[in-house]
């Protein structure tokens, strides 16, 4: 059954689940699901219309630099740009029985816009952003621990004590506290008189109930 574009009001329409916030900008994979793509409606109708389903299939990885990801416009003219179709062309693709909007539905977007969006591709881009956020977060907790491994040997030439090297508690409070307070680089000897610094405020804080220095 073919999609009807038409105006509508935005009232009514499903909400589009990924916020137009969201980038993928260094995300060059498509996760797709070989198994489930051969067995549905789709393919099957594909054989029937091969130009069709090429088309088709290009929207959908259109779709993935589209703002919001995974949705695509409803304008005849944006769609036949994407797709590098005449408008004519891409007109007389549209009307077929069986057309590359096959399954593509309108939704309101938090941009305010309304949007088309097709189940599977909304679950696959779902999919990517979980995944992207997971490696980021991984990164980042790596790039933490690395930066505190170093605030450690730091500390210990500067003279700390074993208790403080050990205390993961108060080193993370001083390296925050180094984040917001020592702009640039960590060098020497501006960065020592940035852990003093740091380390007073430690104690004046409660974070050190013992001395920062020595042993």
């Amino acid at each position: 059954m073919r999609p009807t574009l038409v105006a509508c009001e935005a009232g009514g329409l499903p909400e589009y689940p990924i916020s137009a916030c969201e980038r993928l900008d260094s995300h060059f994979f498509l996760q797709w699901n070989i198994k489930r793509h051969d067995r549905s409606m789709f393919r099957r109708l594909s054989y029937r219309d091969p130009e069709v389903g090429f088309f088709g299939l290009q929207l959908i990885y259109k779709s993935h630099g589209e703002t919001p990801l995974g949705t695509l416009p409803q304008d005849d003219e944006e769609l036949a740009f994407l797709l590098g179709l005449s408008l004519e062309k891409w007109i007389g693709l549209r009307e077929r029985r069986f057309n590359p909007l096959y399954n593509w539905h309108p939704v309101q977007c938090d941009n305010g816009l309304v949007r088309l969006a097709n189940p599977v591709v909304t679950e696959v881009m779902q999919l990517a952003l979980d995944g992207h956020k997971e490696l980021k977060a991984s990164n980042e907790d790596k790039a933490i621990w690395q930066r505190q491994k170093r605030l450690k040997e730091t500390l210990k030439a500067c003279g700390c004590s074993e208790d403080l090297l050990t205390d993961d508690v108060a080193v993370a409070w001083v390296d925050e506290w180094l984040m917001q307070n020592h702009p640039g680089q960590r060098r020497m000897p501006q960065f020592q008189a940035s852990i003093g610094r740091a380390l007073k405020a430690a104690v004046e804080n409660g974070v050190l109930g013992h001395r920062a220095r020595g042993h």
